[in-house]
């Protein structure tokens, strides 16, 4: 997401940069462009007119520091404005004592809620909470199986140590003619049995429509008024722009949500709701839907966001994703098998599965500092990973243990096996034994890295390193005496 809106907004801002100060006239001529990169990222207009406005006033109201060009300047101004007009950034929810805590979840028809839904219920599993997601969307056609299937597969995963229970009345639904006012008894319902088996959650699924009216409005302030929710969350789709902040609007001023979730936000979408929703409606933005899948629910950091927009990375979010699919324990052991020149190919697939846990190869690059737009138009296949993992797999144990054992005749094997070419298990390997040989350079036998590394380019890498300051050095002389 805000792929489009980064390099508009950075052209525009980059034009400040040959400049000798900051004055009025530029700083106008550069917000002009920002504006119309704002508002064709489908930006509510009253918010960029707003926004516009403000960091004009807070660019001419501040002295511009000496040791940064007026574009930096600039870029720290709308960065500041950036993370006001989103914050604040997402609170723990409060939990209450003696349960359940209930919590409702609401949105259009289409917005995400039953993913979403599987997204909350296994991140409170992993926290150790006992979670009952409760089926209150009596309309749309299986919406309560599909739930069911849903949190199956979320309590099938394992991760945590709570639990994960359904409840459903699929005999209530519209299809057999007794939706109306139904949804507020399974609710009751739900939270009876949530008390009487002693859950920490109730989450209940409710309806949406294809759009707002009194009909689904009505539902809901009945399951409001007769459950009262502890907190009420408002899902969002990400790629519905203007529309995704208008709908905001109407449920926040019928229902008052206490937050609301973006879902697809790892789309290609222009990414206006989440510039737009907070200021609009005055809920705050808790979390981010970044992919199908139960584990891809991240919280929401207005700063990190807005470092995304300007192309200025987000590194804390991808060390936070290491983190979590990545064993420190573990992590030591491969530091000390790669000093030591004794790393496998089991090893190696095992840290190409870590990092695809952690999402899209693309998606992860673009957190990097300048990546983003970098990225912007080169494909990358992440299909290669499918076929190098399917080449390790075709390997037998002997030669995944010691990958110098594959020569032509097992290499071709290898790619029979694997539906691959051998050119591919010959590239594969290569680039294994480069990867190596590389690493072993980096680190000390101990698994740290040395202090004086012999590969330059790195963070630390050549200080003190005299080999390479000689080099260095030799070389001076020589240009000196050609000049001579």
């Amino acid at each position: 997401m805000f792929e489009m809106l980064t390099d508009r907004v950075g052209k525009s801002l980059r034009n400040l940069s040959g400049r000798g100060r900051i004055s009025e006239s530029n700083v106008r001529e550069s917000m002009d462009g920002v504006r119309t990169a704002l508002l064709e990222a489908d930006v509510h207009h009253e918010v960029v007119d707003t926004f516009c406005e403000e960091v004009v006033t807070e660019a001419l109201g501040r002295e511009v520091t000496k040791s940064l060009k007026p574009g930096e300047e600039m870029i720290g101004v709308v960065h500041e404005k950036l993370v006001e007009l989103m914050g604040p950034d997402a609170t723990p929810p409060m939990w209450v004592e003696p349960g359940p805590t209930i919590v409702m979840l609401c949105g259009l028809q289409g917005s995400g809620k039953t993913t979403t839904c599987g997204k909350l219920a296994s991140r409170w599993k992993s926290e150790g909470r006992k979670v009952l997601v409760a089926a209150a969307d009596l309309q749309r056609p299986a919406a309560v199986e599909q739930l069911q299937t849903v949190v199956q597969g979320v309590e099938s995963t394992g991760r945590g140590s709570g639990r994960v229970s359904f409840y459903g009345e699929p005999e209530r639904c519209a299809e057999f003619g007794r939706a109306v006012g139904e949804a507020v008894t399974v609710c009751r319902n739900a939270i009876n049995q949530a008390r009487d088996e002693g859950h920490d959650v109730v989450l209940l699924d409710t309806a949406g429509r294809l759009h707002v009216d009194d009909e689904l409005m009505g539902e809901l302030e009945a399951i409001q008024t007769a459950v009262r929710p502890h907190r009420i969350l408002l899902v969002v789709d990400a790629m519905s722009g203007q529309d995704a902040v208008d709908s905001a609007r109407a449920f926040h001023g019928r229902l008052e949500v206490d937050g609301v979730i973006l879902s697809k936000f790892d789309s290609d979408a222009r990414g206006g709701a989440a510039l737009s929703v907070r200021r609009v409606t005055g809920a705050p933005i808790v979390h981010l839907g970044v992919g199908e899948h139960s584990d891809q629910l991240e919280d929401f950091h207005a700063e990190r966001v807005a470092g995304r927009i300007l192309g200025m990375g987000d590194v804390v979010s991808l060390v936070e994703k290491a983190r979590d699919e990545v064993d420190e324990a573990d992590a030591q052991k491969m530091a000390v098998k790669l000093a030591e020149g004794r790393m496998t190919m089991d090893d190696f697939l095992s840290q190409i599965k870590a990092i695809r846990r952690m999402g899209p190869i693309k998606q992860l690059l673009g957190m990097l500092p300048g990546m983003g737009a970098a990225l912007k138009d080169m494909p990358i296949d992440e299909k290669q990973f499918d076929r190098v993992e399917a080449i390790i797999g075709s390997m037998t144990k002997s030669e995944r243990a010691e990958p110098d054992r594959i020569e032509r005749s097992r290499a071709k094997r290898i790619a029979g096996g694997s539906g691959t070419e051998r050119d591919e298990v010959s590239r594969l390997m290569k680039q294994f034994d480069g990867m190596s040989k590389m690493a072993k350079s980096m680190l000390g036998p101990d698994g740290k890295p040395r202090e004086s590394p012999a590969i330059p380019g790195l963070p630390g890498v050549g200080k003190g390193n005299t080999q390479i300051k000689s080099r260095r050095a030799a070389a001076k002389r020589g240009k000196g005496k050609k000049r001579r």
